[in-house]
């Protein structure tokens, strides 16, 4: 691994922490998050709770903790190297980072496509019966309006909104889901509790795991966002993992939080649940309108979009960064030109918007293969991240164990998906 001088200050020493230099270090974290809290929360999180109650609580807490070196050595790289993890990739060798760039040039517009369509569906919602128009309608202004944000502000607009997004997304959150249990449980009398502990759930659990809170490659565009943010407001190691940990942290209580929500509301209630993300959405948001009050319906939608268009925004932004980054390095370019990283942000508007118009009605098989996909590779990915940072003697030897023991985890549970996917198993 080449070295380079430290990202945290250019040219000089860099400077002490402290409470001011920490809190100027928040963004590509808190990005991470924005990116984190869309599909995996407010769906499958929930979902996750309104099925099972809390008997997948625990494997909440495992998958991010066991996953949490794998994000963690992102930012712990490039603050230290002044290097981007796909930059590492490309020193591990060029079919490391071909897999890398098809994987998030198929995913990108995929993703952008599947969060930015639930978006629509959700704003329409919220409409007066008056205003609402078609969800391609809604699709179309609010992928331009993204478009605009990210071109005409880049980085720094991009920082600023998510966190205004994810602070107030918190906060409705946190009040919601305390009002819910205050109400108490609305499990009818001879409900039979289900187990989650069978094959035939393993599609949800896939699902729930692989993408929870966010596919692997989102380490790697979160390096690209700390090298944005360096090039604005240089931080030193310290203040970039804080950054990384409020984010991350954050991320991984709120998917508690949905849990609990679908679990308070939802679970052993007797009604059967919608398995589509925008019908599921709506129905949640019913039940919590019959449980806590009619109040509670334009907070809970309020929560839904700003989770969806949250992720929209990050998915266009951080997509687009890594993958001009993979074809530069794959092209032998020098530097990464903002104009290329704004004709990706262009052309994943474009095809993203192409598919919600043209193809909606199969965007679910295509996420389904996108989550497939990231989950499959999430092994390979999560092996390089530690590869990179092995040598570094700033690494604790339980933070190397924990992510040894999360190899074998993502291992595993991705060896058992592909045996019961081919037969072999189930």
């Amino acid at each position: 691994m080449r070295s380079a001088p430290s990202a945290s200050s250019p040219g000089s020493s860099p400077r002490p922490s402290s409470w001011r230099t920490r809190l100027a270090a928040l963004g590509p974290g808190i990005m991470m998050a924005s990116a984190a809290i869309g599909g995996s929360h407010i769906v499958s999180s929930a979902q996750a709770g309104a099925l099972f109650g809390w008997q997948l609580a625990g494997l909440l807490v495992l998958t991010n903790l066991l996953k949490y070196p794998f994000f963690r050595f992102g930012p712990q790289y490039t603050v230290e190297t002044g290097r981007s993890l796909i930059e590492g990739y490309a020193d591990k060798g060029r079919p490391y980072l071909w897999v890398f760039f098809i994987l998030c040039a198929v995913s990108s517009v995929i993703s952008a496509a599947g969060v930015g369509l639930l978006s629509a569906v959700i704003l329409n919602s919220m409409l007066p019966a008056g205003l609402a128009v078609s969800a391609p309608v809604t699709a179309s202004v609010m992928m331009l309006v993204v478009w605009a944000l990210l071109i005409a502000g880049h980085y720094k607009a991009l920082d600023g909104v998510t966190k205004l997004i994810v602070a107030g997304l918190t906060v409705a959150t946190v009040v919601s889901t305390f009002v819910a249990a205050s109400k108490g449980s609305n499990i009818q009398p001879g409900f039979v509790q289900p187990s989650p502990w069978n094959l035939a759930t393993l599609p949800f659990l896939v699902a729930l795991v692989g993408w929870m809170p966010a596919p692997i490659e989102i380490s790697a565009i979160n390096s690209m966002w700390i090298k944005a943010k360096q090039k604005l407001s240089p931080a030193n190691a310290a203040d970039t993992l804080f950054d990384f940990n409020v984010g991350y942290v954050t991320s991984a209580l709120l998917a508690l939080f949905f849990l609990a929500m679908g679990a308070l509301v939802q679970y052993g209630n007797g009604e059967k649940l919608e398995p589509a993300s925008a019908a599921y959405i709506n129905q949640l948001v019913q039940m919590y309108g019959r449980t806590i009050g009619e109040w509670s319906r334009p907070v809970i939608l309020l929560i839904a979009f700003m989770c969806m268009f949250g992720t929209t925004i990050t998915v266009v932004d951080g997509y687009a960064r890594a993958s001009a980054e993979a074809l530069r390095l794959l092209r032998g370019r020098s530097e990464l030109r903002s104009r290329s990283v704004g004709l990706w942000v262009t052309g994943i508007s474009v095809v993203s918007l192409a598919l919600i118009l043209l193809m909606q009605n199969q965007l679910a098989g295509m996420l389904k293969f996108a989550m497939t996909s990231a989950f499959v590779t999430a092994p390979v990915f999560a092996w390089l991240n530690l590869s990179l940072v092995s040598g570094n003697r700033h690494l604790s030897g339980g933070l190397k164990a924990l992510a040894y023991a999360g190899l074998v985890f993502l291992a595993g549970f991705t060896a058992l998906f592909l045996a019961n996917l081919t037969g072999l198993v189930g």
